[in-house]
């Protein structure tokens, strides 16, 4: 991990306050940037979001789905976390936290569109930044390839249908057309754009060279997508201060809940420590690139679901880095009980 991404945290607080600060100075520009929309789509950010995916999309090489049998425990194991709980307890917290034991707290007419983004965030398992993580923590760098590679085929599929799920059990109205717009938007052509320029970079020779050069660039575009959902936030942030730690609460329970789950299994089943460690993160990170673009095109740059997926990105770095730590002090305790 660089200088930068160590302290996304940080840069994340700063771009909070300089939206908060642009939109507050400067909002007939910001009203602007808003109405620049196609079909619902924001275009400004629109752009911005493929800046932020294609360069992570980059690094997935989908040949890598070849070795999955390898690794089939731990496969089933993040495969069962991140689709077969995540987005279900996440639904869960939200509703129990924001929507009873907070409620009294948060506005009321956004209650419900928090939920949809913790929703949102959950239901998009994590991709490239897994890599840092597993890296981190001296995890297995095949299984880590090919469960991302595979997790990125399946959100294809599942995304929408889950998403379309969980939000009818939360009583919340399932714009379907602009679901599946988003679907195609953030997750198929970015796929399909990474990868033909992928191959075209490889058969160059090139392919590191463009992740240096893109690698800065989509953690710009990310910075500045903040500052303009900020700016548009800023008012209702300023009046409801306690809104961002407050809708933080069930995505720490969750993220630590589902490293957790994950990391037990894995002992449970004998799973080698190198790819239990990976496992439990890609179990708790989320692709938060993809949660943000589908919380505005589903529900606005305004929306509470849209502010919902920004407070992931801004505990995702110091809470993985938690999450790795805990996983390299415990692994002697884990590997005993593999060999026990």
């Amino acid at each position: 991990m660089n200088r930068f991404e160590r302290y996304l945290s940080l840069w994340v607080a700063l771009c909070i306050v300089a939206g908060i600060g642009l939109g507050h100075l400067f909002p007939t520009a910001f009203r602007a940037i808003a109405a620049a929309e196609v079909a619902r789509v924001n275009v400004p950010v629109a752009l911005l979001v493929w800046l932020m995916i294609i360069p992570m999309l980059l690094k997935i090489d989908f040949s890598a789905l070849a070795a999955v049998g390898r690794h089939w425990r731990g496969i089933g194991v993040t495969l069962f976390v991140n689709w077969g709980v995540k987005p279900f307890s996440m639904a869960l917290l939200g509703t129990v936290f924001l929507g009873w034991l907070f409620a009294p707290l948060l506005p009321a007419d956004q209650i419900s569109s928090y939920i949809a983004g913790l929703i949102l965030l959950a239901a998009a398992p994590c991709t490239a930044m897994v890599f840092v993580w597993s890296n981190l923590c001296d995890g297995d760098p095949a299984f880590t390839l090919s469960q991302v590679a595979l997790n990125d085929v399946l959100m294809v599929l599942l995304f929408a249908p889950i998403v379309a799920l969980l939000l009818g059990v939360a009583s919340i109205t399932v714009p379907w057309a602009t679901l599946l717009t988003s679907v195609a938007l953030y997750i198929v052509v970015p796929v399909a754009l990474a990868q033909m320029l992928r191959r075209w970079l490889g058969a160059r020779g090139g392919i590191e060279q463009a992740l240096r050069i893109l690698g800065p660039l989509s953690m710009t575009a990310l910075l500045a997508t903040l500052v303009l959902l900020f700016g548009f936030q800023g008012d209702a942030i300023l009046q409801q201060p306690l809104v961002i730690a407050l809708i933080a609460v069930p995505i720490l329970v969750q993220v630590y809940a589902n490293a957790g789950i994950a990391y037990l299994l894995s002992r449970r089943l004998g799973v080698a420590w190198c790819v239990a460690a990976p496992a439990a993160l890609i179990g708790a990170s989320n692709f938060f690139e993809l949660a943000v673009a589908a919380a505005i095109s589903l529900f606005g740059l305004q929306s509470g679901a849209a502010l919902a997926t920004v407070v992931g990105v801004l505990v995702e770095v110091p809470v993985m880095l938690s999450v790795v730590a805990i996983a390299k002090r415990s692994r002697s305790w884990y590997e005993k009980g593999v060999e026990a």
